[in-house]
């Protein structure tokens, strides 16, 4: 019986520690200490150019503008997603609420995570086929999609897009596809 305790014991301590060591490799500290480390070598990238800069004509173009237009309405999409995820989480734990009720609440929570993992997910293959930036928008009836790029924008950019989403979410929602340049 000894030896089965110790057995008990010592698995318990090696799943311990492999837990450990993915939340380790995993953690959010540890990808801000190399988000810093690339800062660092961007700011000595950007200190190089301006020397560049000074010595020779040359123009430096920012899009930061647009970035900062899509990053919020982004973040506005995210936090109307959070004020209602923690609605829902109230409803779940509200004693006095019948199961179906509390039942639906969770499945209304489960349907928010799965749309904003598609909504990134298109994101992301939008951005992969070639174009500089891409916002999604998915609710219950219609997916929009806003494209920023510097080509020009023809019925056959947005059908190729339109097909990528329909191959990704199937053909149940309606897609609206929307150009906006780059400068």
């Amino acid at each position: 019986m000894l030896l089965k305790k110790q057995t008990v014991w010592l698995l318990t301590m090696l799943s311990l520690v492999i837990v450990l060591s993915v939340y380790y490799i995993t953690s959010p500290t540890q990808q801000v200490t190399d988000m810093a480390a690339e800062q660092n070598e961007g700011g000595k990238k950007a200190a190089d150019n301006k020397e560049t800069a000074a010595n020779g004509d040359v123009e430096v173009v920012t899009d930061s503008a647009g970035n900062e237009v899509f990053e919020a309405m982004r973040m506005e999409v995210e936090d109307q997603r959070a004020q209602l995820r923690e609605e829902l989480e109230a409803k779940v734990g509200d004693p006095e609420l019948s199961a179906e009720e509390k039942s639906a609440a969770y499945e209304q929570m489960e349907n928010l995570r799965e749309l904003a993992m598609t909504e990134s997910v298109l994101e992301t293959t939008i951005k992969t086929i070639g174009y500089d930036d891409a916002l999604v928008r998915a609710n219950g009836d219609s997916i929009r999609i806003t494209v920023k790029t510097d080509k020009e924008h023809t019925k056959a950019n947005a059908n190729e897009i339109i097909r990528l989403v329909m191959s990704e979410v199937g053909n149940v929602k309606p897609v609206a596809v929307e150009f906006q340049p780059t400068n």
